[in-house]
C-alpha cells in the first residue's frame, strides 16, 4: 500500500472529539464526513482532497472509541502518519481499514502542503518536496492483511463469520 498526495499537519494530543465532533456522532457516516476537525479548524474538510495525507504529532486520537478514523477515511483521507498514535484510535484504525503508522521523526520533517509518499509494505516516508525520507515502524504482517482486506467487517463477512452489510445494519 503506497500513498502519496499534500500532507496536513496536527500537533499533539489530538483528540477524537476533535476529529468527530458530539454534534456529529449520531449522523450517518456519509453525513458525519463535513464535521471532521471542524471545531479546531473550521471549513478544513472542504479543502481536503481525495488521497490527502495526515501528518500528526504524539498521541494522535487520544480519547474515547467514537469511531473517528472511520469519518477520516469517509472524508477521503489517504493515510495517517504520526510521531505516536493512541492504541484503541489505532485498532479503530485497522478496523475500519484507515491506514495509520508511527514514524518518529515524521511531525518535524513536513510543513503543511509539502508532498509525502508513506508506503505501508517498505515502512517508509519521504517528504518529496523537500528530499526526505524516513524509516517508519513496520505493521505486523496480519494488521496490514486486515488493512488491505477493507477491515475487519469486510474481512469477517468474506471469511462468512458475518453476514453482509444491509442498508438496515448501517
Amino acid at each position: 500500500m503506497k500513498f502519496q498526495s499534500r500532507v496536513w499537519k496536527f500537533g499533539d494530543n489530538i483528540n477524537t472529539d476533535l476529529i468527530l465532533p458530539i454534534q456529529a456522532f449520531y449522523l450517518t457516516p456519509a453525513e458525519q464526513a463535513p464535521w471532521v476537525f471542524r471545531n479546531n479548524r473550521p471549513g478544513w474538510s472542504e479543502q481536503v482532497k481525495p488521497g490527502d495525507i495526515i501528518i500528526g504529532g504524539r498521541n494522535f486520537g487520544m480519547g474515547s472509541s467514537r469511531p473517528a478514523a472511520r469519518s477520516l477515511k469517509n472524508l477521503g483521507i489517504g493515510c495517517l502518519v504520526a510521531q505516536s498514535i493512541n492504541g484503541l484510535f489505532f485498532r479503530n484504525c485497522v478496523n475500519f481499514a484507515f491506514p495509520a503508522m508511527e514514524c518518529a521523526s515524521v511531525f518535524d520533517a513536513f510543513e503543511e502542503g509539502d508532498i509525502a509518499e508513506v508506503d505501508f509494505d517498505a515502512a517508509t516516508v519521504k517528504n518529496i518536496t523537500r528530499r526526505q525520507a524516513l524509516p517508519a515502524v513496520a505493521l505486523p504482517p496480519k494488521l496490514l492483511d486486515l488493512l488491505k482486506a477493507g477491515g475487519i467487517f469486510a474481512l469477517l463477512e468474506k471469511e462468512g463469520a458475518i453476514g453482509p452489510k444491509t442498508a438496515a445494519s448501517g
